[in-house]
């Protein structure tokens, strides 16, 4: 398993105790690198922006990226690189698409800051505003067969209805992809 943008490895480090999955992590962080170190997972330090070309087909039975995507220069070509170096990947981003975002926007006239987005437009690492009608638009695009989609709130939990109106009512997606 390769975790991109491990931050400070929790995710991996949960896997490993709770269900003995091995894996490694990428991440840029000092900060977050020293806390992978200190828990126990393998990190290493790369800035996967720059590309994982030197990551062989296939290495991997499965490539996680959990709330990054959308800090990407290039989150299209990331997921083809994803797709490229493991069997199947999980992508999980929030959805600028839910109604509390629209409404902020659309009754204040400002971009949305709130505990689900709580950056001002003019610090926001997030560069790439996606819903997961647009994520889904660019699977058909590229290819990519969605193997399975659940769709939470903020607090990662599954409500009944947020299958209703998906787009509108959730907050976070969680695809899992293939070629």
């Amino acid at each position: 398993m390769l975790d991109l943008c491990c931050g400070d490895g929790e995710l991996l480090h949960y896997l490993h105790k709770e269900k003995q999955a091995s894996g490694y992590g990428l991440e840029i962080g000092p900060e977050n690198i020293t806390e992978c170190i200190a828990k126990g997972v393998n990190v290493i330090e790369k800035d996967i922006e720059e590309g994982l070309a030197s990551i062989k087909d296939n290495t991997f039975d499965t490539v996680i990226m959990t709330q990054a995507i959308q800090i990407m220069m290039r989150p299209d070509e990331i997921i083809d690189e994803m797709l490229r170096i493991g069997k199947e990947c999980i992508v999980t981003f929030p959805n600028f698409g839910h109604w509390r975002a629209r409404g902020y926007l659309a009754f204040r006239g400002q971009m949305p800051v709130s505990k689900f987005l709580p950056y001002t437009w003019y610090n926001t690492p997030n560069t790439h505003f996606c819903t997961f009608k647009d994520f889904e638009r660019l699977c058909v695009e590229r290819n990519i067969y969605i193997m399975d989609r659940t769709v939470v709130d903020n607090e990662h939990q599954h409500r009944w209805w947020i299958h209703l109106w998906p787009n509108m009512l959730g907050e976070i997606a969680i695809y899992r992809i293939t070629k």
